[in-house]
């Protein structure tokens, strides 16, 4: 089956579940089911939304979405997140309403939604088990935080139904909703990363300069950006000083910015006599230091001859 079915198939299951849930929460009374309603609605629209991906990102760029279409992926995420971020603080509330002024739980009729949440969201995480795309391994990741969420519900059923101590169902609420509240804050702080141009986790634009000036006829770098349109690939952009053979230059420094996670890179190359217009952008002091050394060279050997 095509991965694109595959995760078809998994918003179907996991929406129509969440409807389930909705339903199973007002009959059981439970607002442990309620809360994972919410989370599994919002899952539904993630996986939706994946879908709705997974079919895009096949397009290439064209002349209206120069970059691809990346950007969608972004939105999702964002809309996703938004989603999770409202509905868990509602659950928070509501439960914590619920610990102070308790309802009558069926437990009989949670213990029975918690076993076929379990079923349901296993069977959904094994369709996407071994995804080849991106987008197949987020959602399977989704499905694995459901069937965990589904035990712990049912793990609470049972311990309430021989207990009947009410207050574990409101508790298991606000961890749940907790939980999805830290994932979706998670989940913002970066898609706000990505729409403010921050430089990606786990890149050190300083080891990219010092690296890249140590490429033979390298003799400075400057303006140097790197970002990411998706948070998956990084590109980046620099101005590079030169007198060498510029095709030879720029393979070198691709491979070495292929190792440090760089899928793209523009680079425009300036020759060391050349004044570059955008200095006010920023130039790294050692990187002065070098240009300058190279400059007072140059003029001793023609005052020598």
């Amino acid at each position: 089956m095509k991965s694109d079915r595959k995760i078809l198939l998994a918003f179907a299951l996991n929406l129509g579940f969440s409807i389930f849930e909705f339903f199973g929460g007002m009959l059981s009374g439970s607002v442990a089911i309620s809360s994972d309603a919410v989370h599994d609605l919002g899952d539904a629209l993630s996986i939706g939304l994946a879908y709705f991906l997974e079919r895009k990102s096949k397009k290439k760029p064209d002349e209206t979405y120069t970059y691809g279409y990346v950007g969608y992926s972004v939105l999702g995420g964002l809309i996703t997140s938004c989603v999770l971020l409202i509905g868990s603080l509602i659950m928070i509330a509501s439960s914590v309403h619920k610990l102070f002024y308790p309802t009558e739980i069926h437990y009989n009729g949670m213990i029975l939604f918690a076993i076929i949440g379990v079923l349901i969201n296993l069977l959904a995480a094994l369709l996407t088990h071994h995804g080849d795309s991106l987008n197949q391994k987020a959602v399977n990741l989704h499905m694995l935080e459901d069937v965990l969420g589904w035990i712990v519900v049912l793990i609470g059923a049972v311990v309430m139904r021989f207990t009947n101590f009410y207050w574990l169902d409101p508790l298991l609420s606000i961890g749940v909703a907790v939980f999805i509240l830290i994932q979706a804050c998670k989940g913002l702080q970066q898609i706000l990363a990505l729409l403010l141009h921050k430089v990606p986790s786990g890149v050190s634009v300083e080891e990219i300069v010092e690296h890249v000036q140590h490429v033979p006829g390298v003799l400075g770098v400057h303006h140097v950006h790197v970002h990411s349109l998706d948070g998956v690939t990084c590109t980046a952009s620099m101005h590079v000083v030169t007198d060498g053979d510029p095709a030879t230059i720029k393979h070198l420094i691709r491979q070495e910015l292929c190792e440090h996670g760089i899928a793209h890179a523009t680079l425009e190359l300036e020759r060391s006599d050349e004044v570059c217009c955008r200095q006010e952008c920023g130039i790294h002091e050692s990187i002065k230091q070098v240009h300058t050394h190279h400059h007072h060279h140059h003029k001793r050997k023609r005052l020598s001859k």
